[in-house]
Order: C-alpha cells, then structure tokens, then sequence
C-alpha cells in the first residue's frame, strides 16, 4: 500500500499543541506498507526509478532508531539503481505490537522483504546490530543477496553482553511498566539522545536527527522492541561463528571508532575468512555514513567494482 509523503508533518513539533509528537516520513520518497509473515505491516521507502541491481538498507537497533539512519546512503544511490529502506519491525512507520522481538523474527522480516517486494539479487547494506540480522538473512535465502556492506557491526568486541536465562531475567525487570515508562522516558528525552548522539559524532549533530529519533520514539509502541535491546535479547550470542562465518557472499565492514562496540576480534576473523574486508573510515565513531558520507560512498563503490562482488 502506498501511503504517499507526510508534507503536512514535515517537522517532529508539528502536532504539538494536540499534544501528540508527529512522525514524519525519514525519507523523501514513495512509501508503501508490506505485510509480512514474520514482523507484521512492515513500512518501507523506495526510489526504482533507475535501473540495476537493488540496494536494500537497513538500520540499526537502538531505542530510537529508524530508516533515518541510512538517510545519505539513500540519497546517494538513489539516481543510480533501484534503492529501498526499511523501517524494521517494532520501529519507525512500521508495526510496533507488543509480541516477542528476537534476532530470528528481524532476520525473517528481512528475508519476507526481499522476496516479496525487491524479488531479485540484492545488494544488502546494514547498520550496527542490524547487520547481524542481514547476515542472518543472507544465511536464510543467499539466492537474494549477492553481497553485504556492514557498517560499525556488532558482533566482534571481545565483551559478551547478557544472553540466555540472564537477558530473559533482565527483560522481566524491564517489563514492569513503572520501571520501562521511566527508563524509557529518561532513554528517550531530548537530552539524552543529545548525549548518546555526542558520543556517536566525532564532529556536529545534525539537528534533525536529534528531532527525528525523538519524534520515532514518542509513538505509540515505541517501548517494546527496544526492552529486548536493552536486556540483550536482540544480540546472537557468538554472531561471529555462528552467523558472520557461514557467510557466503563478499563482505566490505566499514568501521573506525564506537562508543558502545569494539572491533577487537574483526582482525583475526578477517585473516581466516577471504570474502570479507574491511575499510576504516575516519575520523568517525559509528555514523561513519552521515560523518563521512563521501568517503564511505567511494569505499563501498570500490568493493561494488571487485569482480567478485559484481
């Protein structure tokens, strides 16, 4: 279903005096609705009025995260081949129910969405913690994916984040609504996503990203995947082995600094695995496609031009 552009909501505050928060479209482009089996009405934007191969992007997981995240990647491509952008479930446009959020139900949502809308062999470009449910994808139908561009993934610091009964525990205290209100709240103010965006930026924020995660994450829903995030049940446990090695397909990871992740394992996977590489874009400290959208461009041009890549 096409839903057109939001111009009459083209600013967060727009709603303000309904005492409703707004949401914009993240992007300028057509807009459709898809109904997926494994993660409900997922929303998406796409440009195909060039031609070529696919570019599918998606985006990070965090308590405010949206296809806003991969806005530049968009924009650059777009007048090049056919590009798409997803709002994953439970963020964004798409549908935000209160169910059991798991790697497994990204994974498959991306897998619906590439066999149902893009229908061919894709290039996948996946940010942060969304990278491992596109490498999961890639694992599920690699007939749709012809290669993978992983920018500041998880899945390669040599921390270990709560898994299995631990991050179940932590979800239950999570879950009590006075506690996931308040921390939410305070999550989701116009301050701290100032201070989580200061540590993610080597140089200025862009406002309207400040303005855009706040407006996303004052939707109704908006609470319930992020509590998965946040008690670490979103993280594959050993994503490195378990997921990242059994990729098939050429991968480019592009990376520098991150305040919340380290890359201390990426070396020594890279010298056992030869489809993959990596590139450093600097100075950055994750948003390395809005920080240095020029330099991340020609470096995952470079990987598009390896043979084996095309």
């Amino acid at each position: 279903m096409d839903t057109g552009k939001d111009s009459a909501l083209s600013h967060p505050r727009a709603a303000a005096k309904t005492g409703k928060v707004a949401l914009p479209a993240a992007l300028d482009a057509p807009r459709h609705d898809l109904a997926t089996e494994h993660g409900g009405r997922i929303h998406y934007y796409a440009d195909t009025s060039a031609t070529g191969r696919p570019l599918v992007l998606v985006h990070s997981i965090n308590a405010a995260p949206s296809a806003f995240e991969m806005k530049p990647l968009f924009q650059q491509y777009r007048s090049q081949r056919p590009v798409y952008a997803i709002d994953l479930p439970g963020f964004g446009h798409s549908d935000r129910s209160n169910r059991r959020y798991s790697p497994s139900l990204f994974a498959n949502a991306i897998v619906d969405f590439l066999e149902k809308v893009v229908g061919k062999p894709c290039d996948l470009v996946a940010f942060s913690l969304g990278c491992e449910f596109a490498a999961q994808a890639a694992l599920i139908k690699p007939e749709l994916v012809e290669s993978l561009v992983l920018i500041s993934p998880t899945g390669f610091s040599a921390r270990r984040l709560p898994t299995g009964q631990a991050a179940e525990r932590a979800h239950r205290v999570l879950s009590v609504p006075v506690v996931n209100d308040g921390l939410f709240a305070l999550l989701t103010s116009r301050p701290s996503i100032r201070f989580f965006y200061k540590q993610a930026f080597h140089g200025a924020i862009p406002p309207e990203m400040i303005e855009y995660a706040y407006a996303t994450s004052h939707q109704p829903g908006a609470k319930y995947a992020p509590l998965y995030f946040l008690s670490g049940q979103l993280f594959t446990p050993n994503a490195r082995e378990g997921v990242y090695a059994n990729v098939a397909q050429p991968v480019l990871v592009l990376y520098d600094r991150d305040p919340n992740i380290d890359f201390h394992e990426l070396p020594d996977f890279l010298s056992h695995h030869s489809n993959w590489r990596a590139e450093r874009i600097a100075p950055t400290r994750g948003l390395l496609q809005w920080e240095q959208p020029a330099q991340t461009a020609a470096a995952i041009d470079r990987f598009w031009s390896i043979p084996q890549a095309a």
